[in-house]
């Protein structure tokens, strides 16, 4: 409803500031037409980007956070249409995966993953087994009797 009132305050804005043209009094009148020239187009000329047939690059990182424990490390390198590469990253359980992989044309996408301990277990044998002393007997005091309660009763 709100919308209705400011689209209609903005129209009799729009007509008392005199933007649109009054209705003839009498009759049907020509509205005037403007002509304009038909716009102009203009053709771009499409510049194809450049084509490198023998793409080469290679690039790497290795992160080692002390703080988070984060630790992680990529390399990789391309000649032509045959990319190869490594990255490896510590698993939550304690391993390191490593992936090797080759990307060519002929053979695809090709990954080996192998996984490692980083921490060495140790072997931790298993306690003998200890009972513990028996506890000592308590003397326990005698049980409390209780006896009715000691109100006289008189009848005349």
């Amino acid at each position: 409803m709100a919308f209705k009132f400011v689209l209609l305050a903005a129209f009799v804005v729009t007509a008392s500031a005199g933007l649109l043209p009054a209705a003839p009094a009498y009759g049907y009148a020509a509205s005037p037409v403007a002509y304009a020239a038909a716009p102009v187009a203009v053709a771009k000329a499409v510049v194809p980007e450049p084509y490198d047939p023998n793409p080469q690059y290679s690039y790497g990182y290795d992160v080692q956070d002390g703080l988070t424990g984060d630790s992680k490390s990529q390399h990789e390198s391309r000649n032509g249409d045959v990319v190869q590469g490594q990255y490896s990253v510590v698993d939550p359980d304690g391993t390191l995966r490593t992936v090797d992989y080759t990307a060519d044309p002929i053979h695809g996408f090709n990954a080996v993953v192998s996984k490692q301990p980083l921490h060495a277990k140790v072997a931790v044998a298993p306690a003998p087994l200890t009972y513990a002393a028996p506890v000592a007997k308590v003397a326990y005091a005698a049980p409390v009797a209780y006896a009715a309660p000691a109100i006289a009763k008189y009848y005349h």
